[in-house]
């Protein structure tokens, strides 16, 4: 069976079992392209043996966890990440704005919490559900997650979360 034919049943992963090879997630064919396996389990070793092998989690309120590894996959390597000079000249103009702040990890809750109000064209409701702000949090809580934060005259107008292992 090829990666572009889904298996008739997506594996289902209780905590003590290890997350499939990513090699088997549905192929760019299936009605689900990526899609790796579900389960219940959204804990922080769960999370990190996911991000470690480019699996996220996604997932609607009514759904199980679902494990995705779609190919290709955006991976952001810091080590690779080159301040351009156009960048550089935009940074240094706000940092001289005294109504502006670039800050991090100064409100990670309130900026998940944000992130899963914000409207999406062309999509109703949101993937950043309870569940994901909680272990999210956790992992911020272990220093594995942050935010970045944009402040205009003390008001939070921008935000991001990500994970860093």
């Amino acid at each position: 069976m090829s990666a572009d034919t889904p298996p008739n049943h997506l594996p289902w992963i209780e905590s003590h079992d290890p997350l499939p090879p990513v090699e088997t997630a549905w192929g760019m064919d299936s009605e689900a392209p990526g899609l790796l396996a579900a389960g219940a389990d959204l804990g922080v070793n769960r999370l990190l043996e996911a991000y470690g092998q480019g699996i996220f989690p996604w997932f609607n309120p009514d759904q199980p966890v679902l494990w995705w590894s779609p190919d290709p996959r955006m991976v952001l390597q810091i080590k690779d990440f080159k301040l351009h000079r156009s960048l550089r000249k935009t940074l240094a103009r706000y940092a001289s704005h005294p109504q502006f702040e670039l800050c991090f990890d100064r409100s990670f809750d309130q900026v998940i919490e944000a992130c899963s109000k914000s409207p999406r064209e062309g999509q109703n409701g949101t993937w950043i559900t309870h569940a994901i702000m909680h272990a999210y949090g956790e992992l911020h809580a272990q220093g594995l997650a942050h935010s970045v934060e944009t402040f205009y005259q003390g008001q939070r107008v921008g935000g991001l979360y990500c994970v860093n292992l």
